[in-house]
């Protein structure tokens, strides 16, 4: 039987190696997804942006502007209650 002290030495170093093996799989698993981050990030375009002379407000296609327009009036007026 061994003594307590080599018992204590060996959990104290399994210990060390376990929790060593997962700093290093981690470190590699973050290193992993940020180089996929990188390599799969959209690239900026080129093209330059044509400038509008007006702002002009987003358009849905398929959404009436009277429905936009009705359900903004409700959502003004459901807040002035609040």
């Amino acid at each position: 039987m061994e003594s307590m002290a080599q018992q204590i030495m060996e959990a104290l170093t399994i210990m060390v190696l376990g929790m060593g093996l997962v700093f290093i799989f981690l470190t590699i698993l973050i290193g992993v997804v940020n180089l996929v981050a990188w390599r799969c990030a959209p690239k900026p375009s080129l093209a330059p942006l044509a400038e509008a002379s007006e702002p002009q407000a987003p358009r849905f296609p398929g959404v009436d502007p009277k429905m936009v327009a009705v359900i903004t009036a409700a959502v003004h007026q459901y807040r002035a209650k609040a």
